[in-house]
């Protein structure tokens, strides 16, 4: 019991001390995380032995990666990001419909393509936010002259 407070507590610290940047990359981990298991659910599911057992598990890592999805939508800044955004939003629109048919048709394989295209997404993420902090790292600091 302790252990599983204390578990809580590291990932609750961890979450409000993110940097935005990080935040992104902790929610294309989950998304990708989540679909490793429906994909993997969906493929011991496939063929002439279906087990029913299974369709409840499969549902709930589809539609978490769907609630994910939805949040990275709703976090875009289109005033910003301008095009990049309206192309990840209709990115993220197409990966939800996808995942839907996927879902309903038991189909592993657009799943494992919306899977395949968050973790792309993701490195591309990662290696964005690497850089800007390199950026940020390289550039003097800027500071009050106590000197004069």
């Amino acid at each position: 019991m302790a252990y599983t407070n204390g578990l809580t507590a590291y990932k609750e610290t961890r979450i409000k001390t993110a940097s935005q940047g990080q935040l992104i990359i902790m929610l294309y981990d989950e998304a990708v995380r989540q679909l490793d298991q429906g994909v993997e659910l969906l493929k011991l599911n496939a063929g002439e032995k279906k087990d029913p057992g299974r369709i409840e598990p499969i549902n709930k890592a589809i539609l978490k990666t769907q609630e994910i999805i939805t949040e990275l939508m709703v976090s875009l800044d289109f005033e910003q990001g301008g095009e990049i955004s309206q192309n990840l939003f209709s990115l993220y629109t197409w990966f939800n419909q996808e995942l839907l048919e996927g879902n309903i048709s038991q189909d592993h394989r657009k799943v494992q393509t919306v899977r395949n295209m968050m973790d792309e997404l993701r490195g591309a993420w990662n290696e964005a936010i690497s850089r800007t902090q390199a950026d940020a790292l390289a550039r003097p600091a800027e500071g009050i002259n106590i000197a004069g």
